[in-house]
């Protein structure tokens, strides 16, 4: 039955996906976090829904005549140079084959986001936007919640086999990115008190889920980011006893055996995985210093671990997005990466400053959406140090919807158009002709 309606569904949404391309980008944003297929057990199971609706988009994207505008700024420049010099590293890979075989994975990725950025600039479809994001990883926040209370916190949850967040520890870092979108969805796009209720309870069994995936990454992440969102309030005291209060009640429930996991973040020394964890890092830290373009993706192996890590008898992936990105593409690579997400972040910090002081009917809404982006990219830079997500498509996805937020912003003229102005510059300024 599941497979039959999946059918309907997505070849339902292909005609609409001709008509208007921006419907492909949202159908495959859907597919590729949830991956409903996955929660099938016949036909659907391996049918390739997401290049069927990619092809449909680039059919769409060449007969569509709607008027289209890729934001050009900074970020994007250093963006593209970050994937051009993926391109080198790979082209100089250890394992040339391997890390080509790898490469088409990251590049549609990277691919489908620049086309969001060239067709989602409008407020209605950044807004749609942000709801597949949230509802197609927030559906296994809400199961697992659900299935957390069932168990009394005795098991744990993952996500869809074969994707990004199949494991664990990826699934809890993604839940706690989508969160903070939660909390603007329930702020800005839902008007009815029902609605606003059903969010509400939708936002606790996430975190619940979050705190039972039994990840100490996760732990330490969503730590990270009570942390930053006490430190940004005005009533520390008030926020720091309701927030130790909701976060203990959250602990209590779990078991013993949980209590024992997030203990052992103290006993790395004794611990295999955390072992592991750094001798990939030294690993990362010799390849990428021995080798100006990394190894290339799919380095990791006995062979390559003879030669550059401290032990060849614990073959790891990195575990952490920065180490990953050093190994496979340098230090420049880390670099360039570095630099995109920090633009990301600035950019982000520079539209909740505009925001708050304009009385534009658009500021509120682009201001909170941006902080809320923040917090998720602070999620990602915690949570991803100890897990390989460098390539997930919804950080780079956040950082897309920050640039067309940033170009929303200065076409409402809530941001100065000219770089380094400090003000808007008024229109009837604008358009007075030279003396």
């Amino acid at each position: 039955m599941r497979d039959l309606v999946l059918f309907i569904a997505v070849f339902g949404l292909l005609p609409f996906i001709l008509r208007n391309a921006y419907v492909g980008v949202l159908a495959w944003s859907w597919l590729s976090y949830m991956n409903p297929h996955r929660l099938t057990w016949g036909p659907a199971y391996d049918f390739p829904f997401a290049q069927l609706v990619a092809l449909t988009l680039f059919a769409s994207l060449v007969f569509n005549r709607e008027k289209k505008h890729f934001p050009v700024n900074g970020l994007i420049i250093v963006w593209l140079m970050f994937l051009l010099w993926t391109v080198v590293s790979t082209y100089f890979a250890y394992y040339p084959d391997a890390a080509w075989g790898y490469f088409p994975q990251v590049i549609k990725i990277q691919l489908i986001i620049f086309i969001s950025l060239w067709m989602m600039g409008s407020p209605e479809r950044i807004k749609l936007m942000v709801w597949v994001i949230f509802l197609s990883i927030g559906f296994f926040g809400i199961k697992g919640g659900i299935f957390t209370i069932k168990t009394a916190g005795g098991g744990r949850i993952f996500g869809p086999a074969g994707s990004f967040i199949a494991d664990n520890n990826h699934l809890a870092v993604a839940m706690l990115m989508v969160l903070p979108l939660g909390f603007y969805l329930r702020k800005h796009e839902v008007t009815r008190k029902l609605y606003k209720n059903l969010i509400t309870v939708s936002l606790l069994l996430i975190t619940l889920a979050i705190i039972a995936s039994y990840s100490r990454g996760a732990f330490l992440a969503i730590t990270a980011v009570a942390i930053y969102l006490w430190w940004k309030t005005p009533s520390k005291v008030i926020t720091g006893v309701l927030g130790s209060v909701v976060l203990a009640t959250f602990v209590v429930f779990m078991p013993d055996a949980w209590m024992d996991r997030m203990a052992s973040i103290t006993e790395y020394d004794q611990d295999k995985s955390a072992l592991g964890r750094l001798n990939a890092w030294g690993y990362a830290v010799n390849i990428a210093s021995d080798r100006i373009t990394g190894g290339g993706y799919q380095s990791w192996s006995v062979e390559t671990f003879q030669q550059w890590a401290e032990s060849s008898a614990s073959v790891a992936v990195a575990h952490s997005i920065y180490f990953a990105v050093l190994a496979d593409h340098g230090w420049v690579g880390l670099l360039l990466f570095l630099l995109v997400f920090t633009m990301g972040w600035r950019m982000a910090g520079r539209l909740v400053k505009f925001t708050a002081r304009s009385k534009h009917e658009d500021a509120a809404w682009i201001g909170d959406l941006a902080k809320m982006i923040r917090v998720s990219f602070v999620a990602y830079a915690v949570g991803g140090a100890f897990l390989s997500l460098a390539y997930f498509d919804l950080p780079w996805h956040l950082l897309g919807i920050v640039v067309l937020l940033d170009q929303l912003a200065r076409q409402r003229e809530i941001i100065p158009q000219r770089a380094g102005a400090r003000h808007p510059v008024p229109a009837a300024v604008r358009n007075t002709p030279p003396a």
